[in-house]
C-alpha cells in the first residue's frame, strides 16, 4: 500500500467541486473550514486555467490542510469526476457552490449541481456564494 493509500485509508476526505467563480470560491472557504474541523483532507476537482490553478495551490497551502488537486476533464460537465473522486476515496461528503439564480432561474437547478446532488452516493453540502453589492 502506498503512502498515499495508506492516508486515503485513515483520514477522512472531503472533495470539493471548484471554479474560480464566487460559487466556486464559497465551496472551497467551506470545504477548507470543514477539512480543519474534522482533520480531514481535501481533492479539489477543479475546471480552472493554469493561472487560476496558482491561486489555487496558494491558498490550499496557506490553509495548511493536506490536499490533492484534479482538473476535470471536461471543463463542461465536472459532475462526474466530482462524483468518481468521492467514490474513490470514500469521502464522508462533497461541498458544491450554488450561484444565485433571478426567480425564473430558481425553477432550474445547474446541471452539474444537480447530478451531484442526486447522483452522489456521500451527502452533499451545497453552499452559495455572498451577495455582490448591489444585486
Amino acid at each position: 500500500m502506498s503512502d498515499t493509500d495508506a492516508q486515503a485509508t485513515t483520514t477522512p476526505t472531503i472533495v470539493v467541486g471548484y471554479s474560480a467563480k464566487p460559487e466556486g470560491s464559497a465551496a472551497l472557504r467551506t470545504a477548507i473550514v470543514e477539512a480543519g474541523r474534522r482533520d480531514a483532507r481535501l481533492i479539489v476537482v477543479h475546471t480552472s486555467s493554469a493561472d487560476e490553478v496558482v491561486a489555487l495551490t496558494e491558498e490550499l497551502d496557506q490553509s495548511g490542510v493536506p490536499y490533492e488537486v484534479r482538473k476535470a476533464p471536461d471543463e463542461l460537465d465536472p459532475a462526474d469526476e466530482v462524483i468518481n473522486a468521492a467514490e474513490e476515496s470514500h469521502a464522508v461528503f462533497i461541498v458544491i457552490g450554488l450561484r444565485r439564480r433571478s426567480p425564473v432561474g430558481k425553477l432550474l437547478l445547474g446541471s452539474n449541481a444537480q447530478r451531484v446532488l442526486l447522483d452522489a452516493s456521500c451527502p452533499v453540502l451545497a453552499v452559495k456564494a455572498e451577495p455582490v453589492a448591489g444585486s
